[in-house]
């Protein structure tokens, strides 16, 4: 590898071992076996280095999450317990992930301290809301509103899911759990949407 990916590397490790705050440009040297100027030279600033590293995290989070839900032939057609077993298979996969979500977690709590974080995450936001719309629904195409409602939804869920098990994992949401949850809101709005009264 050139400097270039072994900056990458060592700043994703140092990422898994001390946060996004805590890591500091000789800590990604040491890591990576290259020199301070190198940083620079590559990426201009450490943040934008670390932001490169979460990156290139999540997109192979990602690749993995796009594989294992590959396979939408053994998925139901029922939509509860197609949800169910998507979420499942989202959640079997953070375990492998964990340091992703919890120093991401802590480079989103710098963005008010480090401008290129603001930017870094409002773009990467957007794509994870549209990429999650690819991955998760299943039903018919959507219109660019609706699908930019259900992108937002999918990612709130998805980050707060994720905040449970960085958290607290004895007690965080499971497919089953968020499944029972769906159908009840569902059961719900069709009780008031049928004009039913209390």
């Amino acid at each position: 590898m050139g400097h270039r990916e072994d900056l990458l590397a060592g700043a994703k490790q140092c990422l898994y071992e001390k946060g996004y705050a805590r890591t500091t440009a000789r800590d990604i040297v040491e890591a990576s076996g290259t020199n301070l100027a190198s940083i620079g030279y590559h990426y201009g600033t450490k943040e934008a280095l670390l932001n490169a590293a979460i990156m290139e995290a999540l997109e192979e989070w990602a690749q993995e999450l796009k594989g294992a839900l590959a396979d939408v032939g053994d998925l139901p057609d029922d939509p509860i317990k197609r949800f169910e077993m998507a979420w499942t298979r989202v959640i079997e996969l953070f375990e492998r992930h964990r340091p992703v979500w919890g120093a991401q977690f802590d480079a989103i709590s710098q963005r008010d301290h480090v401008p290129e974080v603001a930017g870094f995450f409002i773009e990467a936001q957007q794509q994870a809301q549209n990429g999650l719309v690819r991955l998760l629904w299943g039903g018919d195409e959507l219109s660019d509103p609706t699908a930019t409602a259900l992108g937002r939804f999918y990612h709130a869920l998805l980050s707060g899911v994720m905040m449970q098990w960085v958290v607290d994992p004895e007690h965080a949401s499971t497919g089953e759990s968020l499944a029972e949850a769906l159908r009840t809101v569902a059961e719900n709005a069709r009780h008031f949407g049928s004009g039913a009264t209390v």
